[in-house]
């Protein structure tokens, strides 16, 4: 059996789906399952059961030897929540639970990192272990990411220099920085779903797009990038971690290459067949200070670890996107 917590979410639902064509329905979806417009993303996959993320630590304890591997996907991820305690507990405390649970029953654990984590980008975007330490987030939800990185981190170096005999590791595992990943499924996820969606939305609503306008002097309107990955590539990347058991390691997820927002905003113009119209709004004062210009992944270790698919372009994961899902509104 497969465990995918956050089953109900964009990635997790995604995830479930590209398990289910891969000849996997022996999954169990792990979730809280209270709003509808999540649970819509369930429909159609096939599952073992489905497990309340609250009862979920309990169920794993009672049932780990039935458990093949357990893909850790669900976290709160809204990036302008600042109560912290939120995130110790959803992202942080949980996610201890389960890396603990899956190194003492050894199961195979896959969990969900994110490049909030970097910040600014003062030091770049290596995934180089010894560098993650010194990465420093801008926000509540990138610091509770950052945290388990370093506990990790902490466990691996604990295990290979205290006390290699021990099983404080799961046998096979990977944490995944993703970039900003885009695509279907991400219909309620509201103010945080991606710019190609509320980009789809306007244009259906008022034939146009407002950007957010650049508050820094190193980057003109529009011209803010950010390292977009297509939702597809990210769950090829988990299931052949799954599948294919590469070095144990955190990594980078995204394309390696970064892309404007003019860019994005201009590709879904054309893929519903229409010419730009776009103009810019100021940045919302509450995230503002903490708004991300630049990201762009160092993809060699994902590369090295075997992984050697080319990623959807930009262009071509958005016609992708806008013309199979978001015309209709349909799920993956």
């Amino acid at each position: 059996m497969i465990v995918v917590t956050g089953a109900a979410g964009f990635i997790g639902s995604c995830m479930v789906k590209k398990l289910n064509d891969a000849g996997h329905s022996d999954i169990l979806a792990v979730d809280d399952f209270s709003r509808p417009e999540k649970n819509r993303n369930l429909e159609g996959k096939k599952l073992w059961g489905q497990v309340h993320r609250n009862n979920f630590v309990r169920w794993l304890e009672r049932n780990h030897a039935d458990v093949d591997a357990v893909l850790h996907l669900g976290a709160r991820t809204d990036t302008t929540e600042t109560d912290t305690a939120i995130f110790d507990e959803l992202n942080l405390e949980y996610s201890r639970a389960l890396w603990m649970l899956c190194a003492g029953f050894q199961i195979p654990f896959l969990y969900a990192s994110s490049a909030a984590t970097y910040g600014l980008g003062e030091i770049g975007y290596s995934d180089a272990h010894a560098i993650i330490p010194n990465l420093k987030p801008l926000n509540p939800y990138g610091q509770s990411k950052q945290d388990f990185d370093v506990w990790v981190l902490g466990i691996l170096d604990r295990e290979e220099k205290e006390d290699p005999a021990a099983t404080l590791c799961p046998p096979a595992w990977a944490g995944f920085k993703f970039f900003n990943v885009y695509g279907p499924n991400e219909y309620h996820k509201g103010r945080m779903a991606s710019v190609i969606f509320h980009t789809a939305r306007q244009i259906k609503a008022t034939g146009g797009m407002k950007l957010f306008r650049s508050h820094r002097p190193d980057f003109k309107d529009g011209e803010q990038s950010r390292d977009f990955i297509y939702m597809k590539d990210v769950v090829d990347v988990l299931l052949f971690f799954l599948e294919k058991r590469p070095p144990n390691a955190i990594y980078n997820l995204g394309t390696g290459k970064a892309r404007t927002f003019l860019d994005l905003a201009t590709g879904t113009f054309r893929a519903l067949n229409l010419e730009p119209n776009i103009s810019f709004v100021d940045t919302p004062a509450d995230i503002r200070d903490t708004y991300q210009y630049f990201t762009q992944a160092e993809m060699d270790k994902l590369r090295s670890a075997g992984y050697h698919e080319p990623f959807y372009g930009l262009e071509e994961g958005i016609e992708d996107y806008v013309q199979r899902y978001l015309k209709e509104e349909t799920t993956y």
